[in-house]
């Protein structure tokens, strides 16, 4: 996959793998405030191709997200979207444009999570090659790889929901530290303007005391 943006900022994770010929890209990249990033990547004809995206950080976590062929036409569009999962099969073969874009926002910045796969995975080598009935061993064997598979989709996703999960707790703290700031502040003015008024009343005399030294 080859960012149209150099200077995107790689934060979190950059990894391309194959996995029994199938092509599997995850990329977590910050989105600055009036931005649009994209990306493209060489998707063969009739090639199954799935996006899954989610916001991680900032703002109200919603991204613009759309999908363009070569041709370009439009094959997704999403407004807004804090999360969601497209597949698309490729009509024609060439560059296809995943873009994601954070120009509705004046000054948040986003962190978003993206993993593109390309192709079916295939079964396990030596399992989906044989003509006659899988035996025993080899059907559970290919029971774990697709277990295998669903954990590293659900560890992929907690790891996500525990970064935004944390990136909220921290935000809630600063705002009721800076709050908690505030008040003691304003408890101290407070009290230093109640001295000094309390002191003034003490110390101003009144028109009968200065009339009555006035006397002597």
């Amino acid at each position: 996959m080859i960012p149209s943006n150099k200077n995107s900022l790689i934060v979190f994770l950059f990894s391309s793998y194959c996995i029994c010929l199938v092509k599997s890209i995850e990329l977590t990249f910050e989105l600055q405030d009036k931005a649009k990033d994209c990306y493209y990547e060489n998707i063969e004809k009739n090639t199954s191709t799935t996006l899954e995206y989610q916001v991680v950080t900032g703002g109200q976590y919603d991204v613009d997200v759309i999908i363009e062929s070569p041709t370009k036409e439009i094959l997704y569009r999403q407004v807004k979207s804090q999360f969601d999962s497209h597949t698309f099969v490729a009509t024609v073969s060439g560059p296809y444009a995943i873009c994601f874009s954070n120009e509705f926002s004046t000054f948040s910045h986003k962190l978003v999570y993206m993993d593109l796969q390309v192709g079916e995975e295939d079964a396990l080598p030596g399992i989906g090659e044989q003509v006659t009935v899988m035996t025993q061993m080899e059907s559970t064997s290919q029971d774990i790889h697709e277990y295998l598979n669903k954990i590293i989709d659900y560890q992929t996703h907690h790891r996500l929901k525990e970064a935004q999960s944390r990136k909220r707790a921290e935000d809630l703290n600063h705002h009721v530290a800076l709050w908690s700031a505030t008040e003691t502040i304003a408890i101290l003015l407070v009290a230093i303007v109640q001295v000094f008024m309390l002191k003034r009343f003490f110390t101003e005399k009144s028109p009968t005391q200065i009339q009555y030294k006035s006397m002597y």
